[in-house]
């Protein structure tokens, strides 16, 4: 198991992209949160297995049909156990 980060710019807030991703993390098995950042982008924190997360990051940059994704940030992070994928 290991942690991501994944920064998402472009038009992403407003599209349905947090609820979206949450339904899309629990069909990866994917734990974590998502926020919106000040600026119009989004942060993620994804915990789970190597596959399941490339297959949620895969899907991170297209988003929903709704947004335009410009620009995706992934990096490492510290495993922090988390129990749901929430929107915060």
């Amino acid at each position: 198991m290991k942690n991501v980060h994944i920064q998402i710019e472009g038009k992403v807030q407003h599209k349905g992209f947090r609820f979206t991703a949450m339904q899309m993390a629990y069909q990866c098995g994917i734990r974590g949160i998502v926020r919106n950042q000040k600026g119009g982008s989004l942060y993620i924190e994804a915990e789970g297995d190597d596959e399941n997360l490339e297959k949620f990051i895969s899907w991170c940059r297209k988003g929903p049909v709704w947004a335009k994704v410009e620009k995706i940030i992934v990096e490492d992070g510290e495993f922090k156990n988390y129990q749901s994928f929430d929107i915060l």
